[in-house]
């Protein structure tokens, strides 16, 4: 039994020592990721999901982190690095969206150490706000901007007020040439390109690389341009991964 809700999706045929440990984008729903676990399946990997304590209605006694830190930020971090120490081996983490921002934490506190790099789709942003006016504006569609503004600065408080800042102080705690692949869509109304950029570009001591969807907009890229999507992230992975 993993924690966290954690469900382990064994690989038909197991080629890789590597688990992949899939971390949701915000309010996902259980069967979100079901193209990745079967992508990973296909290509030999197990896989781990896990349920993010993203419900609003229980976010005020999920605010401070096993180090008295505040913010649904450090928050998910510690409910990655609780499935990571009940998995055995070396690790790979997958993340979507801004909660890709947690799995970059949990790099920066285990200085690598397990994991074996990381693959972040259509995140984190380095302008938080912004992309939760964004959020409200596509995904949830508050038409009346003073509540859209407010509930934008009310999700940036409770995720993190000093979101950018954290994460730069975390990419410096990374290993020098630690991978990181960053996927983006270049119509993504949500987080742009230039926005997750500005992350990435703060640690010249990593090795981080782009896959750039010109067509693709939020997390869509799977789903809709499989033909770019699949070659890269496969070569990426099995770049960092050990062959059984």
């Amino acid at each position: 039994m993993l924690p966290e809700h954690g469900v382990l999706h064994p690989a038909p045929q197991k080629k890789f020592r590597e688990t992949v440990v899939l971390v949701p984008y915000y309010g996902a729903h259980a069967n979100a990721l079901n193209r990745h676990i079967d992508l990973l399946g296909e290509l030999g990997y197990d896989c781990v999901t896990l349920s993010l304590k993203d419900d609003i209605r229980d976010m005020p006694q999920h605010l401070i982190s096993s180090v008295r830190q505040f913010g649904l930020k450090h928050i998910w971090a510690d409910q990655i690095e609780n499935v990571l120490n009940a998995l055995p081996g070396n690790k790979i983490l997958f993340g979507f969206s801004n909660p890709s921002a947690s799995a970059l934490e949990v790099v920066a506190r285990r200085h690598g150490g397990d994991i074996k790099g990381v693959v972040c789709d259509g995140g984190p942003s380095s302008q938080l706000w912004h992309s939760m006016i964004n959020y409200f504006t596509f995904e949830k569609n508050i038409p009346f901007y003073p509540l859209k503004a407010s509930m934008a600065t009310l999700f940036t408080m409770l995720w993190h007020p000093r979101f950018l800042k954290v994460i730069q102080e975390d990419l410096q705690k990374f290993p020098k040439g630690f991978r990181v692949l960053s996927i983006r869509g270049w119509k993504d109304p949500l987080i742009t390109p230039q926005m997750i950029d500005q992350i990435f570009e703060s640690a010249p001591q990593i090795d981080w690389q782009k896959l750039s969807l010109p067509q693709a907009a939020h997390l869509n890229g799977l789903k809709d341009f499989r033909e770019d999507y699949v070659p890269s992230v496969t070569q990426f992975l099995s770049q960092i991964s050990s062959k059984i």
